[in-house]
C-alpha cells in the first residue's frame, strides 16, 4: 500500500456537553495539526498516490469552513459534542466529497482510503480511516 500525507492546521473554539468534559464544557480554543493520508495499492501511471498540490488545496479548503470559528455557532455542529474524534470523522467526510467531485484532479479514481490524523498535542491525537469507496 501506497501513503501520500498532507499537513495542514486549523484554529477553533467549542464546548461540550456532558459532565465527563468537566472544564471543557465551557467554551475553550483548539489548534490541530491535521494530516491527511491518502492510500492506494499500486501507483498511477504517473508514479503518484494523488496530486500532491490538489491534496493540500482539498485539506486547506476543507478546514477553512472551521478556522477561526466557535464550532458552538456553526449549523452543521448543533447539538453535537465536537470533540477530535468526531472533527476526524467530519473532516474525513468533506475531503472524500471533494474527492468525489474531481477536486483531486483524474488520477484519484485509484484511491482506496484516507486516513485523516488531528494533533490536538504532542501527547495527545485521534483519527479516522475509511476506504474511500466510489
Amino acid at each position: 500500500m501506497y501513503e501520500l500525507t498532507v499537513r495542514e492546521h486549523c484554529m477553533i473554539a467549542h464546548s461540550f456537553n456532558g459532565a465527563v468534559f468537566g472544564p471543557a464544557q465551557k467554551l475553550h480554543g483548539a489548534t490541530y495539526v491535521v494530516d491527511a493520508t491518502f492510500h492506494r495499492d499500486s501507483l498511477d501511471t504517473d508514479g503518484l498516490v494523488v496530486d500532491i498540490g490538489l491534496a493540500g488545496e482539498a485539506l486547506k479548503a476543507v478546514l477553512a469552513e472551521i478556522n477561526y470559528q466557535n464550532l458552538d455557532e456553526l449549523p452543521a455542529f448543533a447539538g453535537v459534542n465536537t470533540t477530535t474524534e468526531y472533527l476526524a470523522g467530519w473532516i474525513h467526510g468533506r475531503v472524500v466529497e471533494r474527492a468525489r467531485d474531481g477536486g483531486l484532479g483524474p488520477n484519484a479514481d485509484g484511491l482506496t482510503a484516507l486516513t485523516v490524523r488531528l494533533g490536538e498535542s504532542h501527547v495527545a491525537w485521534a483519527s479516522y480511516s475509511a476506504p474511500i469507496g466510489r
